[in-house]
């Protein structure tokens, strides 16, 4: 599972024209689960995003989690972080898990994150989706579950 992690001022995701979630300060999660990925994994990234510090203590330092700040997160599926673009130029996503899969692992995962930080905001599983966001520093980290898996 691939979760890229960015700190913003604020954010929001419309699911087919429609509003579907907004937050003021905290994360913006694109997450990509893979074939190959379970509940291990979201429960992995739920717990190391929870205490991840990343928010500005009072001396400007790095030094401060989403908990900390009372920040909320917004979520949002993206099959396309496992793409192999490594042959022509156009990807395949054959790495990404089958869509019943995907689904299952993305509402695991946002129901893990809310149970350590609070509800979270979220997209729509599979929706064409536009967002918005204004991010912060920036700060913007790669997290992948299989490093947190040794």
């Amino acid at each position: 599972m691939i979760c890229v992690i960015q700190r913003v001022n604020s954010a929001t995701v419309f699911a087919d024209g429609v509003l579907s979630g907004s937050i003021d300060k905290g994360l913006y999660l694109l997450l990509g689960v893979k074939v190959g990925d379970d509940k291990r994994d979201a429960t992995l990234l739920a717990e190391k995003i929870s205490k991840l510090r990343i928010f500005s203590d009072e001396k400007g330092k790095m030094n401060l989690s989403i908990k900390d700040v009372g920040g909320r997160a917004l979520v949002v599926s993206n099959f396309t972080l496992h793409a192999n673009y490594a042959h022509g130029n156009r990807p395949d996503y054959l790495n990404s898990a089958h869509p019943s899969v995907a689904n299952e692992l993305y509402e695991f995962f946002i129901s893990e994150l809310s149970e350590r930080i609070g509800k979270c905001e979220c997209g729509v599983f599979g929706a064409d989706m536009r967002t918005e966001m204004s991010t912060d520093g920036p700060v913007t980290i790669v997290m992948d579950s299989s490093v947190l898996r040794k």
